[in-house]
């Protein structure tokens, strides 16, 4: 049974950093893709950050400010967000796919971690 929890979350001030983390555990292939997404209220999901074996990618909002990636040792996929601004505030959700990311078949979703940020 595939199980994702994430951590980290807080409340912070314009221009902070947070760490999040993502453990899992269960049948998931390192290989395939897992990835960052988060929803504001109101607001679609919006895809954050994915990696898989063959790359890596980052929504344009966060492109130069939040890095995603894994220790394999830990079973946990990591996202580091610097320069955070009141935009993303959000519910941020760790999640798993049973492909690469190209597919974007995400079968498996963790409960999610809130971040605010104050101006």
């Amino acid at each position: 049974q595939v199980q994702l929890k994430e951590s980290g979350g807080d409340s912070v001030q314009a221009g902070g950093s947070l760490r999040l983390s993502c453990a899992f555990s269960g049948d998931i292939y390192t290989k395939f893709c897992m990835g960052w997404f988060r929803q504001a209220p109101g607001k679609a999901r919006e895809e954050i950050a994915l990696t898989d074996a063959d790359t890596t990618r980052y929504g344009d909002s966060v492109k130069g400010r939040f890095v995603i990636f894994k220790d394999y040792g830990k079973s946990t996929l990591y996202l580091q967000l610097n320069g955070l601004k009141p935009e993303d505030t959000a519910m941020y959700y760790c999640a798993a796919s049973v492909d690469y990311c190209e597919t974007r078949q995400f079968a498996y979703w963790g409960q999610g971690t809130q971040v605010t940020v104050s101006a």
